[in-house]
């Protein structure tokens, strides 16, 4: 089999290399031993070529950088060790095809090279490949830098990487270098904020259950409190793995000198979603999650991002999937939301069921969310790539007595007065309170905050 055949996310402190760490190695075991068994695991998977993204290479603003120089070396001379030096060839073939995959996407490229610009290996190529390529020591490596772009070009430049290695039939191991949070101690080189704890929770439990969703939609307040240097290289890693079904597993977490150090390995066993990786990606087929499944997003996005996809670029209506899932099979009320940039960009919906079952619902709000939101002018189609998507399916509304049987948190509300109707879901930010949520659901519809209403709430399963 051709195309991504192992991941891994891995540290680069540079401590951890013998020769620097000398008697702190001791306090980093369990990253050091994670590794070592991880290199064994990635030599079992027999790749043909690496491909490594750094934190710390020339970083791009508005692009994704790709080394094209032929070879390239570095060593620790920053870090007084000037004695350890490694050397490598390029994968001129596989990177040249990265460049092509990502640009057809719409993923902007910068190539870093010799004569344009001068790449020397940084230790976050370096120090994951002072061990990894124990047992793989002639190996091509293709370094890769990601940018500031959005999480979800970041996804979308991993799912490049995988139809690059598939198009030129390597087999081909993705390395994601990173550190989680810097912050974990007083003592921490970037300063003390608790919050660097909590990002680390949530990214070792995202990581360990291989879910690109909780990965993408991490605050942006609790990333910046973290300090982290990691995170689009796990998004990459992630989209690299997108619809193939993985075996992934937490090798070691630690943050000894207050730096989150996490070592995972994702196997891939040869296959697909059942075996029809794009047939079954058309036809919103569900795939197992957690430590053991598919690296994907769940099948109703999936189904709202193919809608707006094919009405925005082509003006079709796609049809509903063949072998609806469960899910898809049922009737209710759905609202589609789209957002770029973490804004609202559209969001358009029914309480009510009004199409077949919850895949026409879907199909049909979601292009309506796209392009008749009257908030909003329709998506461009050069926007498709930034737009994040999420799924609410409605229960039935059921009618209330009063204020006391509400939770702005729990439940979505409705107010009428003859035939004005006014909806809010629930679970927003900035709506913390019943009266809040009555305020807004009124002035939706027209409703003057003295007129009588019949209130109704529903609750609802929430899909990103």
């Amino acid at each position: 089999m051709s195309g991504i055949v192992f991941g891994c996310a891995v540290p680069h402190p540079p401590i951890i290399i013998p020769e620097i760490g000398r008697g702190e190695l001791r306090r980093v075991e369990a990253t050091t031993k994670a590794l070592k068994e991880l290199a064994r695991d990635m030599a079992g998977a027999t790749p043909q070529s690496i491909v490594i993204i750094s934190p710390h290479g020339p970083t791009q603003q508005r692009g994704m950088g790709i080394v094209a120089a032929p070879s390239f070396e570095g060593d620790f001379s920053h870090f007084g060790v000037s004695s350890v030096a490694l050397s490598f060839q390029n994968d001129l073939p596989l990177a040249t095809a990265i460049k092509e995959e990502a640009e057809a996407a719409g993923v902007p490229v910068v190539l870093i090279s010799e004569g344009r610009f001068a790449y020397s290996a940084d230790w976050g190529v370096l120090v994951p490949m002072y061990y990894l390529r124990e047992g793989l020591p002639d190996l091509p490596v293709v370094p890769l830098t990601f940018s500031w772009l959005s999480y979800e070009k970041h996804f979308l430049f991993g799912q490049a990487i995988q139809k690059a290695a598939e198009r030129t039939g390597k087999r081909v191991a993705l390395v994601a270098s990173g550190d989680l949070s810097h912050r974990l101690l007083p003592s921490a080189p970037a300063g003390y904020d608790p919050m660097g704890k909590v990002f680390d929770q949530k990214v070792v439990e995202a990581m360990e259950k291989a879910d690109a969703q909780t990965l993408m939609h991490l605050e942006g307040e609790l990333v910046e409190r973290a300090g982290e240097c990691g995170l689009r290289s796990f998004i990459i890693l992630m989209g690299s793995l997108d619809g193939l079904r993985v075996k992934s597993r937490l090798l070691s977490y630690e943050g000894p000198f207050g730096v989150g150090y996490m070592v995972a390995a994702y196997t891939v066993d040869g296959k697909e979603i059942a075996g029809q990786g794009d047939q079954n990606e058309q036809q919103g087929q569900p795939t197992p999650g957690g430590a053991s499944g598919a690296v994907t997003v769940h099948p109703l996005v999936r189904l709202a991002k193919q809608a707006v996809e094919a009405y925005v670029r082509e003006g079709r209506v796609i049809p509903p999937p063949k072998g609806l899932t469960p899910e898809m099979q049922e009737r209710a009320g759905v609202f589609v939301s789209l957002k770029k940039f973490g804004e609202l960009r559209g969001c358009i919906g029914t309480f009510e069921p009004t199409q077949p079952n919850v895949a026409m619902e879907i199909i049909h709000n979601a292009i309506s969310s796209a392009t008749r939101d009257p908030r909003f002018l329709p998506v461009e189609p050069a926007e498709l790539g930034d737009v994040v998507y999420s799924v609410d399916v409605l229960t039935k509304p059921e009618r209330v007595k009063g204020l006391q049987e509400l939770d702005p948190k729990r439940y979505g509300v409705i107010v009428q007065a003859g035939r004005r109707r006014g909806l809010l879901l629930p679970d927003l930010e900035g709506v913390n309170t019943v009266e809040q949520q009555l305020d807004i659901a009124r002035r939706k519809a027209g409703i003057a905050a003295a007129e009588p209403v019949q209130l109704y709430r529903f609750e609802v399963k929430r899909y990103h």
